[in-house]
């Protein structure tokens, strides 16, 4: 029998009781709480953050009767009951002024009424102390504390002058845990990023950074093993849907929605949200992606200048993955942090990972998320592209570069200040989305080429000049041999030099050799 899932569902209490089918993590559960007592988990959106909280609740009221048939069942003894404070931070237009004081005051008074007041605790910090305190006195058991997306005020004001007073607000409130460390239990905040900027880890220098722990690098998502075989008759369902077996269907999923990985040498993480929604529709579609872009992102890549095709050749130690200190021109960094980005190979030589695209939904969705910025076009023309790859399809050089001609034409390059990165960005999205191999900034042992994508049967090597002849450009191609490390490929070469007018503002003349 097919499962019934949790579509929108994101309480434990919910999942267990109405009978939708949950991923036991548990023993991780309960390997977390008999750890540290301070601790921090950083994970993409979507990504099960707010289950794994509400899960913690569940346990820390002694609700013994949620985990029947779960391994917490079996591991836990005592089932204490200690009060919970919950804050989630989710929900809430931050761009109002006002609205974070007001949504802290709503929980802290909400607390008050079960543990009181005191006349002289006006700041938020303060009450939260206060009421931290009262609670352990009154209960006779220390205090847990939940807090889920910690950071998303600072995150959806990024650009905004009220950005400041939300994290003065939130430095203030969170300073409040550290004093109380003796009526404490256990705390654990959650959110997408590690926000330096917020001095939320230098009030709380004792948190535990769980983020990059092997020991929970699947605490949130989906592996493979848990994949199997308890989803095994739903991928049939879907399998027979779409008229394929069902071992295509998995690498169908496994290519779209799998991928991720926190730490080295590490099974990687399917997608929650986008696999259980496959699962559900029986369609594997873009779910994660189409959920919603954060605005920070579009904030940052409208602020900061940045080559596309360099996403693709990152590289950066743990711990300059590790925190987005003052949003600067790196977004790199925010970009892994947010689940666009993922761990692809590590260098224990020089302790540096290389980083990619996790899988096709996020490689598509990312490529599709820039195309009205770099083309000022909200859809790309169906047509246009059609006759695009039919002409690269059957080696038609000179038509395609027609064609690109006119679509540089139509761009509003008042949007972008660096038109040769400009124009280099564009093709390289562009070539992309076509479905093709692209590799922008291609290096070779004495240089580096503007653009270079294959098919089945061609390889194109393209260089750009700004307000130089197509000449000149097809003479680099040639004089420092771009196209040597593609020689024992049988494939067709075409180089290709193409001017760009800065007058015309669009692509000019080209050249076309074979070889």
């Amino acid at each position: 029998m097919a499962h019934k899932f949790p579509i929108g569902i994101q309480t434990f209490e919910s999942m267990r009781n109405d009978g939708y089918v949950y991923v036991d993590k548990t023993e991780l559960v309960y390997r977390l709480v008999h750890g540290s007592k301070f601790n921090f988990l950083a994970r993409p959106r979507r990504f099960g953050k707010s289950l794994l909280i509400s899960t913690l609740q569940a346990y820390f009221e002694g609700k013994k009767e949620l985990f029947a048939g779960l391994a917490m069942e079996k591991l836990e003894t005592e089932w204490i009951q200690y009060p919970v404070l919950h804050l989630d931070l989710s929900g809430v237009d931050y761009h109002t002024p006002g609205s974070l004081q007001n949504l802290l005051h709503v929980n802290l008074s909400k607390w008050e009424e079960l543990y009181g007041i005191r006349a002289t605790e006006t700041e938020a910090g303060t009450r939260f102390m206060g009421i931290i305190e009262r609670a352990f006195e009154q209960t006779g058991r220390q205090v847990v504390v939940l807090v889920d997306e910690y950071e998303k005020p600072v995150l959806d004001t990024i650009g905004a002058p009220i950005q400041q007073t939300h994290i003065d607000t939130l430095h203030g409130f969170y300073g409040g845990i550290k004093p109380c460390e003796k009526y404490l239990k256990f705390v654990l905040l959650t959110g997408v990023t590690k926000i330096g900027k917020l001095s939320v880890f230098s009030a709380l220098n004792n948190l535990n950074e769980i983020t990059f722990d092997h020991s929970f690098t699947s605490l949130c998502g989906i592996t493979e093993k848990e994949l199997h075989p308890l989803f095994d008759e739903d991928i049939h369902d879907l399998a027979t849907v779409k008229g394929i077996t069902d071992e295509e269907a998995c690498q169908q999923l496994k290519e779209r929605y799998d991928g991720y990985h926190f730490k080295e040498n590490t099974d990687g993480i399917y997608n929650p949200f986008s696999l259980i929604l496959a699962l559900h529709k029986r369609e594997i579609g873009d779910y994660w992606f189409a959920s919603g872009t954060p605005t920070y992102l579009v904030e940052l890549f409208k602020k900061n200048h940045y080559e596309i095709g360099a996403i693709e050749t990152a590289s950066y130690t743990e711990s300059e993955l590790n925190e987005v200190d003052s949003f600067n021109d790196d977004v790199i960094p925010l970009l892994y942090q947010s689940g666009y980005l993922t761990l692809k190979e590590y260098n224990p030589e020089f302790d540096n990972y290389k980083l990619g695209f996790p899988n096709k939904e996020v490689e598509k969705g990312m490529l599709n998320f820039f195309v009205p910025f770099y083309t000022g076009r909200q859809q790309r023309s169906v047509f246009d592209v059609r006759r695009f790859v039919e002409d690269i399809r059957s080696g038609d050089a000179e038509s395609f570069l027609i064609r690109l001609q006119s679509l540089m034409a139509d761009v509003p390059y008042d949007i972008e200040s660096d038109l040769e990165v400009h124009v280099q960005n564009f093709c390289f999205l562009l070539f992309k989305l076509v479905g093709y191999y692209v590799h922008a900034e291609y290096h070779t042992n004495i240089g580096r080429i503007d653009i270079k994508f294959e098919t089945d049967k061609y390889i194109y090597i393209i260089e750009f000049k700004k307000d130089r002849s197509a000449k000149a450009a097809l003479k680099q191609i040639k004089d420092k041999n771009y196209f040597w490390p593609f020689m024992s490929d049988p494939r067709m070469k075409f180089l290709i030099g193409m001017n760009y007018n800065l007058k015309l503002k669009g692509a000019g003349k080209f050249i076309i050799e074979t070889i």
